[in-house]
């Protein structure tokens, strides 16, 4: 960074945008705008059809919903509040088996002061001078009153912090992040930049050590020459390389993309880290009561669903909004947890199989145990042709003592035992 541009801390981009995203508790479907947040552009209209085109059919369907049935609505605004400017809100229900009133709030912002202190207050680090952005006229619990519940931070849901998504461009002057020339190569300074912006922090909050700096920095994506994104746990952030000449600039389409198709691949993965979390939970329950074969049936029901519904590794066939994704699941190892559930369900699946193998063997035991003395008896005053009905109790009694002497051997406890385990486990 050379001595005449200031620390990331004070600097202004050309062009500042952030989109917060937080999980709130749907108390009912608001009386908003159907879809999600038609940002304009020219004559591009950027609502759930044209969005559409973009995502596979399951995944539009996750996102926006289906005609008569929606599950996200929007809400247009303008609200300014120190340096910020809230141009509109999303609501996205996310429902899951548990928490069928889940959904997340999403906020549009424009910046107009220095980026990183607002997003360093997001994620509430210390030795801060700036207050948290979502207070006063932004306070999420005002906004969204009688509609959802913001505060509502139950369940194994996985940020504690609202997610931040920033878009930044540079000017002519902030040369730790542009290109030298056109094509040629990107300062060091450019990527630590980008991780300062994603993980919403100084080199004072989270010092990158030099060991490790390549590692944390090697998941950067370079969506063109132009600009790069970063996706972390808690952040996403995308940076300009080139100066911003500002109205008609390529980056009032990169701005839109980013708060649109980009925004959506997130949520969609936020929507697979949360089921995926629920998953987790149930998993860790399926012993909790006796009623293991219906634990197992459920959880297997619910893992059908969420494959057929949410799980999605290839999104679209635009690369960029796929790699986004596949960075968010990377970053909550979303695929390998996905098949720990799997691992684990099969085998639950083959236990309860095998109790129910078991269940089968002991019934055909008892009746073995209590139909052939009985049979025996029977077969023998029938080949007699004998009818007397003395005759026939006393078969019977004795079919009874030959059945209760079968019970007390080694098989006929095991055929009880069995028995009493099925009853437990049902």
């Amino acid at each position: 960074m050379t001595n005449s541009t200031p620390p990331l801390d004070d600097i202004t981009g050309a062009r500042q945008e952030l989109t917060v995203v937080l999980p709130v508790r749907l108390l009912r479907a608001p009386g908003w705008n159907e879809g999600p947040f038609p940002f304009e552009l020219g004559s591009r209209r950027t609502d759930a059809e044209t969005r559409s085109t973009y995502f596979a059919p399951a995944s539009a369907r996750a996102l926006y919903g289906t005609p008569g049935r929606p599950r996200r609505w929007y809400l247009p605004l303008d609200v300014k509040q120190d340096g910020l400017h809230l141009l509109g809100m999303e609501i996205l229900h996310a429902a899951t088996a548990r928490k069928p009133e889940h959904a997340l709030a999403v906020m549009h912002f424009r910046v107009e002061r220095p980026l990183l202190p607002v997003l360093r207050a997001l994620a509430g680090r210390r030795q801060t001078s700036t207050e948290d952005p979502l207070t006063g006229a932004f306070d999420p619990a005002g906004l969204l009153a009688g509609i959802a519940d913001a505060r509502d931070t139950d369940g194994p849901f996985g940020i504690a912090r609202p997610y931040s998504i920033a878009f930044m461009t540079p000017t002519a002057r902030h040369a730790p992040t542009l290109r030298h020339g056109t094509e040629g190569e990107l300062p060091p300074t450019a990527d630590r930049w980008l991780w300062k912006l994603a993980s919403r922090s100084t080199s004072a909050d989270f010092p990158l050590p030099p060991e490790t700096a390549r590692d944390q920095l090697k998941d950067v994506l370079r969506i063109s020459a132009d600009w790069s994104a970063l996706v972390l746990r808690q952040g996403a952030a995308f940076l300009g390389h080139r100066p911003d000449s500002g109205a008609g600039d390529f980056y009032e389409f990169g701005a839109l993309h980013s708060r649109t198709v980009y925004l959506d691949a997130l949520l969609l993965g936020a929507l697979q880290r949360d089921h995926i979390d629920e998953l987790t939970d149930e998993l860790s329950e399926v012993f909790a009561s006796s009623r293991l074969a219906r634990r197992v049936a459920v959880l297997e029901q619910n893992i059908a669903v969420f494959r057929s519904t949410y799980w999605r590794q290839h999104l679209t066939a635009h690369g960029a909004a796929n790699d986004l994704l596949l960075a968010f699941q990377n970053q909550y190892r979303l695929p390998a947890r996905f098949q720990e559930i799997l691992a684990e369900a099969a085998d639950y699946s083959r236990l309860v199989q095998t109790q129910e193998s078991q269940q089968i063997s002991g019934a055909l035991g008892v009746l073995t145990i209590l139909g052939l003395p009985l049979g025996t008896a029977l077969g023998v005053l029938q080949v007699l042709d004998d009818h007397s009905v003395p005759h026939l109790l006393l078969a019977v009694g004795l079919s009874v003592v030959a059945t209760a002497a079968v019970l007390t051997t080694r098989y006929g406890r095991l055929v009880v035992s069995s028995l009493r385990s099925a009853a437990k486990q049902g």
